[in-house]
């Protein structure tokens, strides 16, 4: 979630806007309870794409990479809450209540949670400390409602007992596959090779079997590749789209841009 209001540190964080925002999401190392308080929410990854309106909830599974669209709605701004579910307070609830951890999760990733009056008031409760940033809460308090949050999901859900206390490292997945849909994310390759279940070592060495290049420079001329099709057949302008491509800036894609190609992404579109 990119540059959302901190509530209660690395806890809770509230989003508060009046235009429409689209946000790359880098990367998710935790689950995610998101309360939609007014306008559209909407979470779109390589394989789905799941959206909610004003008072709905979702969960939203760890290790994902994906685009959050946020929509105001007439007369209304976009408001969202949300609550970081970090594995290390999951832990600490599985061992006071002696929940089974055994289990890996296969179900789906991104789950719409049924509203109940439980859940509403618990998302009430919250709002006072979104709307008075300025009180500064306890981290105890902070811990108490996520605890608070987990045992009203477990009650409305009990299923998502292994979608939350799944501990087990991610899956080993088809690699080109994987990095075919995901290319366009700008993190570390670290990153990359946690998401596909290996170790570093491991994961540059697959690469190397399947593309035949390093990571780094695989990614590097996909994305070119990729941002010259756009530029040819899309009419994209080069500001709009280096950002979505997984480049820093709009002056390191045009020097690579133009290192690859002999022309700079604008003098290409001309």
């Amino acid at each position: 979630m990119t540059n959302p209001t901190e509530i209660i540190p690395g806890l809770l964080f509230f989003s508060y806007y009046s235009t429409i925002r689209k946000e790359k999401v880098a990367f998710l190392e935790h689950h995610k309870l998101v309360l939609q308080v007014s306008g559209q929410f909407s979470f779109a990854t390589a394989t789905e794409k799941i959206s909610m309106g004003s008072g709905q909830m979702l969960l939203i599974q760890k290790n994902q990479l994906g685009e959050l669209t946020k929509i105001p709605l007439e007369e209304e701004y976009y408001q969202t809450i949300v609550i970081s579910l970090q594995e290390d307070l999951l832990r600490q609830i599985a061992l006071e209540e002696q929940i089974e951890t055994g289990k890996r999760y296969t179900g789906p990733r991104n789950i719409l949670i049924p509203g109940n009056d439980f859940l509403q008031a618990f998302f009430q409760s919250i709002i006072p400390y979104v709307r008075h940033p300025e009180e500064q809460i306890t981290n105890s308090m902070g811990i108490l409602k996520v605890k608070e949050a987990v045992h009203l999901l477990l009650h409305t859900k009990p299923e998502l007992q292994e979608f939350l206390f799944d501990f087990s490292e991610p899956y080993k997945m088809d690699l080109e596959k994987f990095m075919l849909h995901n290319y366009h994310y700008n993190i570390p390759i670290e990153k990359f090779a946690h998401l596909t279940g290996r170790s570093l070592a491991g994961f540059k060495r697959d690469f190397q079997k399947t593309f035949g290049m390093a990571p780094r420079h695989w990614l590097q001329e996909r994305r070119l590749v990729e941002a010259r099709h756009l530029i040819e057949t899309k009419n994209k302008k080069p500001s709009a789209i280096y950002l979505d491509l997984g480049f820093e800036s709009l002056s390191h894609f045009s020097h690579s841009f133009k290192r690859k190609f002999g022309k700079t992404p604008t003098e290409w579109a001309v």
